[in-house]
């Protein structure tokens, strides 16, 4: 689970009767509990987290993984527009399917049912919530329209509504914990705009949308899991004005008074455009590919087990079992006992039985 905590020193524990600290932990009245720290500043993951992934484990391929996330950035943008959500819930939304799929995999989780997850913890973080039969039919029309549907046919509320509003309230769950509740999210959208006023640029409109659409667009990849997010927006800024060939102050670099790097910088920009040279997922074949490694998955556990694909025991484990191979040596009890009372007085066994077999004589 990714380390993802909030920091408790917004109260001093001065303030709290009958609390003192130690190097164990916190005592509140007579029981010592754990501290805990939450801070944002260790929201981000190290690169040391970032490969192999839990879906790499599982035998997914990185291009398959990140179409994936793509698609599923998508759905969450796509649904957040149709749901009338403002764009900062629809970005928080993004960055929790990324960092939820950090730590967990798409082999094991679907992807569609997490999207919707993040679409409704991400309105009520961001104080605009809406109902699971609305993100649910949202997404159900989202589907259709990928999989190229002319006449999209109304959601219908029979039990696979409930079972699929089910398992988002399931998956909901799961990312909580996953996140260890820390589900706070840094926008660059304000910073954007102070970086630009210190730049002298904020009368610039063009300049300031081309800015937001390009961070719009880094949603989809990984750099706000990776990067803080002043560092963001200066890149967003940096590319924005390379797009509308906008000198800024270079002597020393203007990003440099922000704290952001010229690698960093450079990092996030390539990050960036490489979405704009890859082609558009295709949503049928990325589902064939993760129920394919599900599949793979499945049968080497089976076989890990010794059973066959079909939950059947396997035949090479059973030592070359077959039922003509050898004569059967299970006897029945009362028969072994037979057999041992006729071996110790085989005459008395004999006589008794003649005995049992005669009728008697009539006088």
């Amino acid at each position: 689970m990714l380390s993802f905590v909030a920091n408790m020193a917004a109260v001093p524990l001065s303030a709290v009767p009958n609390t003192s600290t130690n190097n164990d932990g916190i005592l509140i009245g007579d029981r010592v509990y754990s501290e805990v720290y939450l801070t944002i500043s260790n929201s981000l993951i190290p690169e040391e987290r970032l490969q192999p992934t839990p879906s790499m484990l599982d035998g997914l391929d990185l291009h398959t993984e990140t179409d994936l996330r793509i698609l599923g950035c998508e759905l969450i943008q796509s649904a957040g527009i149709l749901l009338r959500l403002p764009q900062v819930a629809m970005a928080t939304g993004q960055v929790l399917f990324h960092r939820f799929f950090y730590s967990k995999s798409f082999v094991k989780h679907s992807f569609e049912i997490v999207a919707m997850a993040c679409v409704n913890l991400a309105s009520k973080i961001e104080e605009a919530p809406r109902r699971f039969r609305d993100v649910i039919n949202v997404f159900h029309h989202l589907k259709q329209s990928h999989r190229g549907k002319r006449s999209a046919s109304s959601l219908i509320l029979d039990q696979n509504y409930i079972n699929t509003k089910n398992q988002v309230i399931k998956a909901e769950r799961r990312i909580l914990k996953e996140l260890g509740f820390c589900v706070h999210v840094k926008h660059p959208h304000k910073i954007i705009v102070m970086y630009l006023q210190v730049l002298e640029c904020e009368k610039n409109q063009t300049l300031v949308q081309t800015a937001w659409n390009y961070m719009n667009d880094s949603l989809r990849t990984n750099v706000f899991v990776r990067f803080q997010a002043e560092t963001i927006a200066c890149a967003c800024i940096y590319l924005a004005a390379r797009a509308l060939q906008m000198p800024l102050p270079s002597r020393p670099h203007w990003y440099l008074l922000f704290g952001a790097t010229e690698e960093e910088i450079k990092d996030i920009c390539i990050t960036t455009l490489k979405l704009y040279t890859r082609k558009k997922p295709d949503y049928d074949h990325l589902e064939k590919e993760v129920e394919k490694r599900k599949m793979s998955l499945q049968e080497a556990k089976l076989k890990a087990k010794g059973l066959n694909p079909d939950g059947t025991p396997a035949l090479s484990n059973l030592g070359g079992f077959s039922p003509g191979s050898k004569p059967c040596e299970f006897t029945l009890p009362w028969l072994r006992k037979e057999v041992k009372i006729g071996r110790n007085n085989g005459s008395g066994s004999r006589s008794r039985t003649r005995s049992r077999s005669r009728s008697p004589r009539r006088q």
